[in-house]
């Protein structure tokens, strides 16, 4: 047996997808808010994400100098999207129907009222593992 027997992937425990409802504007035929179904990402999925939202911003008073900036808004979006299974984000038909040509931009049509969107932000994070949100963590760096 091997030392690192308990470390093999055959020892570490599967993520069950979670559900929640995220807007009161979708409801069945009983007037209950429809559930979608969320994914756990990979970190590497993350990863991929947030290089895709960081860009370069110049440094004020330093030519030729930058620094990396995160669009948090835009990640948080990519994070969100990712993570739904149900309803199917990617799915033309859908996205047609909101007249939307990405998921993210599905996403932000499906939920539109601004305070459920930052509920769902929040929930996704949270189902994560982030204990504190992207936003707290960028609101904290500000002050």
């Amino acid at each position: 047996m091997s030392k690192f027997s308990q470390f093999m992937r055959a020892n570490k425990k599967e993520k069950k997808n979670g559900k929640y409802a995220p807007t009161k504007s979708l409801c069945d035929e009983n007037g209950k808010p429809l559930e979608w179904e969320f994914r756990h990402i990979t970190s590497k999925e993350n990863e991929n994400f947030r290089d895709e939202c960081t860009i370069e911003v110049p440094i004020t008073g330093k030519p030729n100098m930058f620094r990396p900036r995160v669009q948090s808004s835009k990640y948080i979006q990519k994070m969100i999207a990712a993570s739904v299974v149900v309803p199917d984000l990617y799915d033309k038909e859908l996205q047609d129907s909101y007249g939307v040509a990405t998921p993210e931009e599905l996403l932000l049509a499906m939920v539109d009222e601004p305070g459920e969107y930052n509920e769902l932000a929040a929930f996704v994070q949270k189902f994560q593992g982030f204990d504190v949100s992207f936003h707290d963590k960028v609101e904290e760096a500000k002050n």
